[in-house]
């Protein structure tokens, strides 16, 4: 019996279950009862620590608040948590030497491994990092990241694939695209997917549509501030990332056009920033924090040198379509 069948049978989170497991007393003594009885008739067990282990697990990540960071540390920490174990938080501000000194005081015995969320390091430095013989998992990886190393990450390339044929569907042909910062491996893998859905469409990516940018809201409207300018702007942008996709609303807006009758806008990520947004943004689901457990699973089977291939994860992605899309004028 596992903690999420616990979790289940009690019609709980995974969350609510390790509290009432640790004896914590944020949990309403109704829910507590249920989960006790459910524990009780399953004889459920929770997992400890080995012996010998820090029971912390170093996490680096470029920063916190944005939604999309926060989630996967959601999922990450509601992992950890099932096992009794701990994050040691390790922001960088996308800092090599922030993130490399952080990398080097967590393998002096800090802790027992580490998750390393969009790290810096390049491929050579992960894999000397790797020799050292310190468990680590990448998520997300920026660049090329050497065999023997796991990796975590989402379906960039179908997703991209996904929201490009929506607005093709819709009758956009001339589509804009916000992309990440040029040369990431996010970037890079949905810039592909995007092209090969217009390439099945029989059309290819105008260049002169392709705007590169930061995945922050200033510079997704900057950006679509630059498409919307053009002497034939187009009909619908796709933004890499909701935070952009709120951006070029904002364009859009002060611009003076409706969004979806003047502009259609796709995102990507499907954080709770695209349910706020005005209108509701249809956009292309991550399993953030899916990816974060899924992290904390490979990780573990290193530090307990259970039977290990390392792999390179890919987890669907889902189109979820909301209102900020629809029909191009006239079609």
């Amino acid at each position: 019996m596992t903690i999420r069948q616990v979790a289940e049978l009690a019609g709980v989170s995974i969350a609510t279950v390790s509290r009432v497991a640790n004896g914590h007393a944020d949990v309403s003594p109704e829910t507590r009862e249920v989960v006790q009885r459910v524990i009780r008739e399953q004889r459920y067990q929770a997992s400890r620590p080995r012996s010998g282990s820090t029971g912390l697990v170093g996490v680096t990540l470029p920063m916190i608040h944005p939604a999309y960071f926060a989630e996967l540390l959601s999922g990450i920490a509601e992992a950890l948590d099932e096992r009794q174990l701990r994050a040691v938080l390790c922001p960088t501000g996308h800092s090599h030497a922030r993130e490399t000194s952080s990398l080097d005081w967590l393998e002096e015995g800090e802790t027992d491994g580490a998750i390393l969320v969009l790290p810096e390091e390049t491929g050579a430095e992960l894999a000397a990092q790797a020799r050292h013989g310190f468990p680590f998992v990448v998520v997300d990886p920026l660049g090329q990241v050497p065999e023997r190393i796991p990796v975590v990450c989402a379906a960039h390339s179908s997703g991209a694939a996904l929201a490009t044929q929506h607005l093709l569907d819709l009758g956009h042909h001339r589509i804009g695209v916000i992309a990440g910062p040029h040369g990431w491996m996010a970037t890079e893998e949905r810039l592909r997917g995007l092209r090969a859905a217009m390439a099945r469409a029989g059309m290819l990516a105008d260049p002169a549509l392709i705007q590169y940018s930061n995945f922050r809201v200033d510079g997704g409207r900057q950006a679509a501030e630059g498409l919307l300018a053009l002497a034939e702007p187009p009909t619908a942008i796709f933004a890499f990332s909701d935070r952009m996709a709120i951006g070029a609303i904002h364009a859009a807006t002060a611009a003076g056009l409706a969004v979806p009758a003047d502009l259609s806008v796709v995102g990507f990520d499907d954080t709770a920033d695209a349910l706020i947004a005005v209108p509701p943004l249809t956009t292309v689901r991550q399993p953030l924090a899916e990816m974060g457990r899924t992290a904390v699973s490979l990780l573990l089977r290193q530090i307990e040198n259970r039977r290990f291939e390392p792999l390179r994860v890919e987890l669907e992605t889902r189109l979820i379509i909301r209102e900020s899309t629809g029909p191009r004028r006239g079609h």
